[in-house]
């Protein structure tokens, strides 16, 4: 059997679908993970086809309009921004994703990757949504994206689906439906008749990549809604860290991890600095991931280290404490690791993650971007490394996490109900 991965984004974005494409081939499949160039290299190492997504929305994020798009407070110009920043990846996004699922037997979509189902449905093969975010409506918690305002209840959680899923729609309508009808000879769909409505096609599995210790399967959910643990990439046996690094490591006392993935412009930069001086004040030493402009190794002291990439899943175990901009992916991997954590959430779903790190009891309450100063991120620290109390919660459920393995468990539910009806006998 042939199955066909398409996903889009940063780092973070990828990893997880790569290490879902390595669990899938070890299992005796062919898999052919398609996202983008820069990713290509590593992919095939792992033995995968791999097949190029040319729109990236990560570097559009980055450009002019996408920083301008982040900083807008207008609720009402924001799905217009997000259309004119979107609509011509996703023109390439949504053909090149055509290409990469011809003769392919299993289509499996992450992230923003919707427009996979509809290629499933012309192609006639099974299909899967798949994420590192909850992805089906549910009255226990709000949708990724919206804010998390626990005492409005399950009618709010609930409405918070539908709208972001229509917030989406009026941003990728109108690509999207002249993909339909141009290539795939499928009618479109209305303004107010958003596809991505799970009413529309009950029988979707959907792979939730998330562990169940930090995100319960919600009892209105269906069997059809798997949450299967999350999906890490282990360190490489071949891995070598550089030198430098294991003696900085070897040095002193465990350091500070301080990373904001892929974030980039002015926030970033500022956070960089704040936490610059954050470590300073609390004498504390520090690891620095570079994914930001404006911090040169000039600029650091002899406590703290600069590195460009390093996999987390060496580096964090050994850190006191991870700074970082509350990514489902690197808080995956701070869970994971068993060391408490400080969320800086900048857009998105990270106030989500950041949120149910302090719900779990395994972080100091989070800072908001517009919040942060020295004094605010160093207090945060400091309880992070200190508290006893969130120190073993983080490690207890790092071993729980540990103890799961949700590649596996992603690819049995493959195994079991491929050979179910596929999308185009579906109610579309």
């Amino acid at each position: 059997m042939h199955i066909t991965i398409i996903t889009m984004g940063s780092r973070g974005d990828v990893q997880p679908y790569l290490a879902f494409a390595v669990g899938l081939k070890n299992a005796g499949y062919q898999v052919r993970l398609a996202t983008h160039a820069k990713f290509e290299q590593e992919i095939r190492a792992y033995g995968l086809e791999f097949a190029l997504i040319k729109g990236n929305p990560q570097e559009a994020l980055a450009s002019e309009a996408g920083q301008a798009l982040m900083q807008t407070k207008n609720p009402l110009s924001f799905p217009r921004q997000l259309a004119a920043l979107y609509e011509p990846i996703l023109k390439t996004a949504c053909e090149d994703s055509w290409e990469a699922c011809q003769e392919t037997d299993v289509i499996i979509c992450g992230g923003v990757v919707f427009w996979g189902l509809y290629i499933a449905e012309k192609l006639g093969v099974p299909f899967y949504f798949a994420g590192m975010q909850p992805l089906s409506a549910t009255s226990a918690f709000p949708n990724a994206a919206a804010p998390e305002w626990e005492r409005l209840g399950g009618i709010y959680n609930r409405f918070t689906y539908t709208f972001m899923f229509q917030l989406l729609w009026f941003a990728f309508r109108n690509p999207t439906n002249k993909f339909r009808q141009t290539v795939l000879n499928q009618s479109p769909f209305g303004l107010w008749d958003s596809p991505l409505s799970r009413k529309k096609n009950p029988k979707i599995h959907y792979l939730n990549a998330f562990s169940s210790a930090v995100i319960p399967k919600p009892a209105d959910w269906t069997e059809y809604d798997h949450v299967t643990g999350y999906w890490f990439l282990d360190t490489p046996k071949d891995f070598v860290p550089p030198d430098d690094l294991v003696e900085f490591l070897s040095s002193g006392t465990p350091p500070v991890y301080i990373g904001f993935g892929s974030m980039s412009g002015e926030k970033a930069e500022e956070a960089a600095k704040i936490a610059l001086a954050a470590l300073a004040k609390t004498q504390q030493r520090g690891i620095f991931l570079t994914g930001w402009g404006g911090i040169k190794n000039a600029d650091l002291p002899d406590n703290v280290f600069k590195i460009e990439s390093i996999p987390h899943s060496w580096l964090f175990p050994q850190m006191s404490c991870i700074v970082h901009h509350g990514g489902a992916g690197t808080t995956g991997a701070t869970f994971r690791a068993g060391v408490p954590g400080v969320v800086i959430p900048f857009l998105g779903d990270q106030p989500f993650w950041g949120y149910l790190g302090v719900k779990l009891g395994v972080s100091p309450a989070m800072i908001r971007h517009h919040q942060l100063t020295v004094d605010s991120l160093a207090m945060a620290i400091t309880k992070a490394i200190q508290d006893k109390d969130i120190k073993e919660r983080a490690a207890a459920l790092g071993e729980k996490i540990r103890s799961e393995n949700g590649v596996i468990r992603a690819v049995e539910i493959v195994e079991k109900t491929a050979h179910e009806t596929p999308p185009s006998t579906l109610n579309f």
